[in-house]
């Protein structure tokens, strides 16, 4: 792979990337372990949302993560593990302890009679077993569907519905700063509502008694025990699938995005090489969850199949201090940290000692993911963590783009706070206007498209092409629609101003309005509800609920907490609301819709231009909800 070292050598690339995209991706992809090479590089129609990539290859992502570095790189490390509690050893795990592991993984699943096809679901804290978990299934060409460990039994039931899971894996409990969580008692309550699932594996974690169904439940650490450490990696079709992760969706019900192999492989590595200038025997911490896509893609795929050592972090940043980072950071002598907005703008916040007891002198690059990062933080994060000198790249990209779309290339792009900059090669972004005109000049705002696919676009949604298409391929014909809108300065660098439909980005999660709305009505005092975003000083966007009842509520506060835990046990708690106002009416059309721009405008304090409502059935209930805001 030809390294971007240069602004010059960008453009020379990019170029090329453009002209050609077959073969700039065919000569990336033959770096990697094909056990068949590929008959042609690239199929695709965005008019019926058709892509494929390297089609008749074969392979298997894990011998690319792990076997092919064993000759090199059998005693390096790995991972790096960092307990929740700093008093807890670390662990070193190097290739080869890896891939003993996986392969141990991969022998029981195959041992509870598992097949290339099937789907397991992963419900796991952040410890090296989910690692193991994951690449276990990959390795004998299982689907896995991580579901993030701070989801509700609610969302764990919808997951493992809709994509069918055989298999789930779990944990006793987890740890979350001083909390400990009890998800074997989450898991027994889905499995309730879980027909297809007919062995649950529990890994003992925290220790807590669990009721363990006879027949069913197993646990982790005496199946292993009976695995063998050889494991022949499944031959996998390039366009065969790799994962399920859900993302939520504006309609409310989640979306399961499918990723296959060899172009999620090819992108996760290039991406991973080229924005974090990756160099050997470097450490990469990325501090996302593996429930999340950044997590799959900059935790484990990207990072192994470079033959990277990459931190998996148990913890969260503010405990047991607000200097937990930090810490971590000197601890393991990281020097490529890839975080979210959320974190920086919380610890920004905590006073600086907590900084500055640490010596990060071996962070070479950081990174930021999630969202867009405001200028203030960035600042912050530039100055106190990069002590002036580390490039940030501010990546934007999504759970259906499988890897970083458009960012910086550290040390090489210019710099520009708040800014995604520049679109990585292969990459062909297009700034659309409302009426579906492509603005081709600079210095323009418009919806963020892609004009071309590029390897890791995911397939399609689980089920559901007919969604899959309209979702992201009706709004702008020909191409695929991110959500976003974008503005393209005069040196043609992107910033990404945020979703144009109803998904709010809280913490750097995407939470679909609707799904909010749903957990909040289904509260029995609740008859309807309207949620909307609104700026937060630490997570980015606040949930904002507006709440209609069926009574005048003589209890706001209890109520409010009696909705708060609802949405926390339907969904998780992540979707809690902010803030609560409740109202005798929402802004209406005549013909039903909710006009959202004016409940936006009213939760981020804009009471004074709410535009024109006269199409509203009743403008009067705008007075109300704009006196009554929060």
């Amino acid at each position: 792979m030809e390294i971007i070292q240069s602004e010059q050598a960008y453009s020379s690339i990019y170029k090329r990337s453009i002209e050609d995209p077959e073969a700039f991706w065919a000569d990336i992809a033959s770096d990697f372990q094909w056990k068949k090479k590929w008959d042609n590089v690239l199929e695709w129609d965005f008019h019926k949302a058709e892509t494929k990539w390297f089609l008749g290859g074969k392979m298997n992502i894990t011998e690319n993560c792990i076997d092919r570095h064993l000759p090199k790189r059998a005693s390096q490390t790995a991972i790096i593990w960092e307990s929740n509690d700093p008093h807890e050893a670390s662990k070193h795990i190097t290739y080869q302890e890896l891939s003993d592991h996986v392969c141990r993984v991969g022998n029981m699943l195959k041992n509870q009679g598992v097949k290339k096809g099937d789907r397991v679901c992963i419900y796991m804290p952040m410890i090296p077993e989910v690692a193991y978990a994951i690449l276990g299934c990959a390795r004998i060409g299982a689907v896995h569907s991580v579901v993030f460990a701070g989801f509700s039994a609610g969302s764990l039931v919808d997951r493992i519905n809709d994509s069918g899971c055989k298999v789930v894996l779990t944990s006793d409990g987890s740890y979350r700063g001083d909390k400990k969580i009890d998800l074997k008692v989450i898991v027994d309550d889905a499995m309730l509502k879980c027909p297809t699932v007919e062995k649950t594996i529990v890994y003992q974690r925290t220790l807590n008694p669990v009721n363990m169904k006879p027949g069913r439940d197993l646990w982790w650490h005496e199946e292993m025990a009976k695995a063998s450490t050889q494991c022949p990696a499944e031959v996998m079709d390039s366009e065969d699938l790799l994962f399920i992760l859900y993302t939520s969706g504006s309609t409310g019900k989640p979306k399961g995005m499918v990723h296959t192999c060899g172009g999620y492989m090819v992108y996760t590595n290039y991406t991973f090489r080229t924005v974090f200038q990756y160099q050997e025997g470097q450490v990469f911490w990325c501090t996302a969850d593996v429930g999340w896509v950044t997590g799959h893609s900059y935790i484990l795929y990207g990072p192994l199949s470079a033959g990277a050592t990459t931190v998996i972090f148990e913890g969260i940043p503010s405990y047991p201090d607000m200097g937990r980072f930090w810490h971590v950071a000197e601890k393991h002598r990281v020097n490529i940290f890839y975080t979210a907005p959320t974190a920086i703008r919380s610890l920004e916040k905590a006073p600086l000692s907590f900084v500055e007891n640490y010596d990060l002198q071996e962070i070479k690059i950081l990174g930021s993911v999630g969202e867009p990062i405001n200028e203030e933080a960035w600042h912050w994060y530039h100055e106190h963590i990069g002590r002036g000198q580390c490039p940030i790249v501010d990546t934007w990209w999504q759970t259906e783009t499988g890897g970083i779309m458009i960012s910086p290339i550290a040390n090489v792009t210019k710099l520009k706070p708040a800014f995604a900059t520049l679109p990585l090669p292969g990459v062909q972004p297009a700034v659309m206007d409302e009426n579906g005109n492509e603005l081709t000049e600079n210095g323009v705002e418009g919806r963020l498209t892609i004009k071309f696919p590029w390897p890791a676009i995911a397939r399609t949604i689980y089920g559901d092409h007919q969604r899959f298409k309209e979702t992201y391929f009706s709004t702008f014909p020909g191409k695929y629609f991110t959500g976003d809108g974008c503005k393209r300065d005069e040196e043609g660098f992107y910033r990404i101003t945020g979703r144009v439909d109803d998904i709010i980005i809280v913490s750097g999660h995407n939470m679909g309005t609707a799904e909010i709305e749903s957990a909040i009505d289904e509260h029995s005092a609740v008859c309807e509800s309207a949620v909307v975003g609104y700026p937060h000083d630490i997570k980015g966007q606040g949930v904002y609920a507006y709440v209609i009842c069926y009574d005048k509520p003589h209890q706001e506060e209890n109520l409010r907490k009696e909705i708060r835990d609802m949405v926390s046990k339907v969904i998780g708690p992540i979707a809690k609301p902010d803030k609560i106002q409740f109202v005798s009416g929402l802004p209406k059309t005549r013909s039903g819709k909710i006009m959202r721009r004016i409940l936006r405008k009213v939760a981020e304090g804009e009471t004074s231009n709410l535009g024109d409502t006269s199409t509203l059935t009743d403008p009067s209930v705008v007075d109300e909800i704009k006196n009554g805001a929060l």
